[in-house]
């Protein structure tokens, strides 16, 4: 009697830890989806603010790529935003007016910060995934596994 009940106490005691576990995987999961939408917003604006400088400095390629960089599918993007990087990395600030300067530069330092929050989250998703514990009882369901973005991180002043 009193084995079966350690056993009952035991696997009631080990579901709960897993239903928390899987919990904590499915926040760290919507953490990483808000982190890539906080994301792309920031490269949406920046693209924006390059059309934008492109219109004042006339430069050849900066509106294509940020409209390519806008355009681009996920798994493409990364490409087309390091292109739109360096090109903006070459432009000189001092010729754009100084609100759009200032808007350029703003751009910029919110994608550096959503990039690095959506990559923390996408690290301590993985982090928690590769657990013996979330494989062996597959916890993690049908999600896809997260990636990381990465791109040159433009030179901040």
């Amino acid at each position: 009697m009193w084995l079966l009940l350690a056993l009952t106490v035991v696997v009631v005691l080990g579901g709960l830890f897993l239903v928390a576990t899987a919990n904590r995987l499915n926040r760290l999961h919507v953490r990483m989806d808000a982190g890539w939408a906080a994301l792309d917003a920031a490269l949406a604006r920046r693209a924006v603010v390059a059309r934008a400088a492109s219109a004042v400095l006339c430069v050849d390629g900066l509106r294509a790529a940020a409209e390519r960089a806008e355009a681009a599918s996920r798994a493409d993007r990364e490409a087309e935003e390091n292109e739109l990087t360096l090109l903006l990395a070459r432009i000189d600030r001092g010729r754009l007016p100084t609100a759009l300067a200032e808007e350029l530069t703003d751009a910029e330092h919110r994608v550096v910060i959503a990039r690095r929050v959506h990559n923390d989250a996408v690290r301590d998703t993985l982090r928690l995934r590769r657990r013996r514990k979330v494989r062996y009882f597959k916890l993690a369901g049908t999600a896809p596994l997260p990636e990381y973005f990465e791109f040159a991180e433009p030179e901040l002043p």
